[in-house]
């Protein structure tokens, strides 16, 4: 196992490699080239200066998240060739500079949805949090909330230039349900495995964001039964996870340990993103608590002795964190509290791998 962190590059994070480097365990850097959008080619002098940065700081880069999929490839649009072609260029340049894991997902038009970017616990940190109430309010609501709580931080899968469009991709999606997607992301999983197992990369889609339809969009990475069909419809090790235990988790039917152990054992999570969850017990609302066992719905230990005993070995980075300290930015990011994250994960793993290894 390798802790990793997020770092969103110098010109679009406030944080530092060097600020990264400082915290304890912390290997390597999952990296972006977060201006480039959806469609288009990573250039190789881009992706080898980012390399040269982090590894210029004492970090590895091994991991990219993400690499976004256009839309026409989810709608299925003729157009799509064209953007697999170039997905395939991409995925050829960064194998080219020592990249083994690519973190995406296939949700229709946005990434992820939070009602409350700023939901303020008793403890007088803020951190992100759903309620179905909230979800009631048109799309371009939402959006002109997510933008005005942003500040000056673009989150990733809200891009302007991605939102601009809203109306014009809910239109587009109107023809396309849950087996329609499912046979436009059979597509590009047939087109592009076979790029990965030739170059050495290993594709790890991220659960949707909450795990069931909102605004009547198609969603088929929501649980179990999901991803067993994903890692089948293309029988590969190229073909995985990113397991977010937040994001299976935020669907309490779904069981996190059982899901972590099966596809551990088939070898099919080379990337995970650890972090909990709190249950507001109002039909699925929850916030996204520190990393604590106790602080939230989910046992933490119980997930890394799950992950531990069937045999993970890829990265793993805490995902997000709470504004705590003062400290201001991208919602979900600061430095702080993720920073403790990494550190709570890293002594969890410690301890269970010291207790194993004494029986």
């Amino acid at each position: 196992m390798e802790m990793t962190f997020r770092w969103y590059g110098k010109e679009a994070d406030k944080i530092q490699l060097q600020d990264i480097r400082q915290i304890p365990g912390i290997k390597g850097i999952v990296g972006t080239l977060f201006d480039i959008p959806a469609g288009e080619v990573w250039p190789k002098d881009r992706i080898k200066a980012l390399v040269d940065e982090v590894e210029k700081a004492g970090l590895t880069m091994k991991v990219i998240e993400s690499v976004n999929v256009h839309d026409d490839i989810k709608i299925g649009l003729p157009s799509r060739e064209q953007y697999i072609e170039n997905y395939k260029v991409t995925i050829r340049n960064l194998a080219e500079h020592g990249i083994e894991v690519i973190c995406y997902n296939f949700m229709p038009i946005f990434d992820w949805i939070k009602t409350d970017l700023n939901y303020i616990l008793p403890d007088g940190s803020s951190t992100m949090a759903f309620e179905k109430i909230g979800i009631d309010k048109a799309p371009e609501e939402i959006v002109r909330e997510v933008e005005e709580s942003t500040s000056d931080y673009t989150l990733p899968g809200w891009e302007p230039e991605r939102l601009a469009h809203v109306k014009h991709l809910f239109d587009a999606y109107k023809e396309v349900d849950d087996e329609k997607l499912r046979e436009n992301y059979a597509y590009f999983l047939k087109e592009i495995i076979p790029v990965c197992e030739e170059v050495g990369i290993k594709m790890a889609v991220h659960p949707d964001d909450p795990p069931y339809s909102i605004f009547n969009l198609p969603r088929i990475v929501k649980n179990r039964e999901d991803l067993d069909w994903i890692c089948n419809v293309v029988d590969s090790p190229s073909n995985g996870i990113t397991l977010c235990t937040g994001s299976i988790g935020e669907d309490p039917a779904n069981n996190v340990y059982d899901i972590l152990a099966e596809f551990c054992k088939r070898d099919r999570i080379p990337f995970a993103h650890v972090r909990n969850i709190k249950y507001l017990g109002n039909d699925k609302d929850f916030y996204e608590a520190p990393h604590l066992s106790s602080e939230g719905s989910l046992d933490m230990y119980r997930i890394l002795e799950t992950m531990y005993e069937n045999g993970f070995d890829g990265y793993i980075r805490p995902d997000h964190g709470r504004m705590i300290w003062g400290e201001t930015g991208r919602p979900g990011y600061g430095l702080y509290d993720r920073a403790i994250g990494a550190s709570y994960l890293l002594g969890l793993w410690e301890a269970i791998e010291k207790n194993k290894n004494k029986e």
